[in-house]
């Protein structure tokens, strides 16, 4: 009788609460069966080959050289500043023909000039307190060893007085394209020897090849363990050693 008497609206309370418990139930199955395909899934593609990286490296002498010196001077006017910057730039300028570095070999760049503004509180007032001006001297040389000296060197003139900031020569590698391909190969034989070793371990065997990946080139100091997502290239030392590395992947039987 209690049943009879009950309120529809209780009823259609349960009845929906019924249908969400059930429904419930359905969606957590079918994620659960979803689930276990994607897991077998990506089981069965990670034990169809083995991916290894290889790596191989070799020593390599810069044959290049870029060195940017830069004469900065400041004076109460503009045409004093340019003086003194002209001035400077010739005395650095026969520094390096006197030392070996051919006339043709430097390449002056364009007078920069500005003001120095006085500032009070953060605020412009207006005066010029000086002008400084600029100029760049570029050296480009083969004669890297020579290059290297003379950047050594160079507190002799600045001894003189004569303002020159030096932040030292760049040396570069110009036969990176005839090298790439050997290391490539051998790194290559490398990862190879890798994977066989790997799978001869557990009994198995060496199957085809499925995907090569290359990575950078890393151009770096001897001995160093830096690298870089996109390819190191130290440039501070003429010495450097060159590393290709590959990420390969064979199918394994058995």
């Amino acid at each position: 009788m209690s049943q009879l008497n009950e309120s529809p609206i209780i009823t259609v309370e349960r009845r929906k609460a019924v249908t969400i418990i059930i429904a419930s139930v359905i969606v957590a199955l079918a994620l659960g069966v979803g689930l276990m395909k994607v897991g077998s899934g990506f089981a069965s593609r990670s034990s169809d080959g083995i991916t290894v990286t290889g790596s191989a490296k070799t020593s390599a002498t810069a044959d290049n050289a870029v060195w940017v010196l830069s004469v900065s001077l400041s004076a109460p006017n503009v045409g004093g500043a340019v003086g003194k910057v002209d001035s400077d730039v010739a005395s650095l300028s026969k520094y390096l023909t006197d030392g070996g570095i051919p006339a043709d070999a430097l390449t002056l760049g364009a007078v920069s000039t500005y003001a120095n503004e006085e500032y009070v509180n953060g605020n412009s007032t207006g005066r010029v307190l000086s002008y400084r001006a600029n100029r760049d001297v570029t050296v480009r040389s083969k004669d890297v060893q020579l290059v290297s000296k003379l950047s050594q060197g160079i507190g002799t003139l600045l001894q003189t007085g004569i303002h020159v900031n030096n932040y030292g020569p760049q040396f570069y590698i110009s036969n990176l394209p005839e090298l790439r391909p050997a290391l490539m190969s051998d790194a290559m034989k490398d990862a190879k020897l890798r994977a066989e070793a790997l799978t001869k371990a557990v009994g198995g065997k060496l199957g085809a090849l499925v995907n090569v990946k290359a990575g950078p080139i890393q151009i770096t100091t001897p001995d160093s363990t830096m690298t870089t997502d996109y390819g190191a290239y130290d440039t501070t030392t003429i010495n450097k050693t060159v590393t290709a590395t590959v990420a390969v992947t064979f199918k394994s039987n058995g």
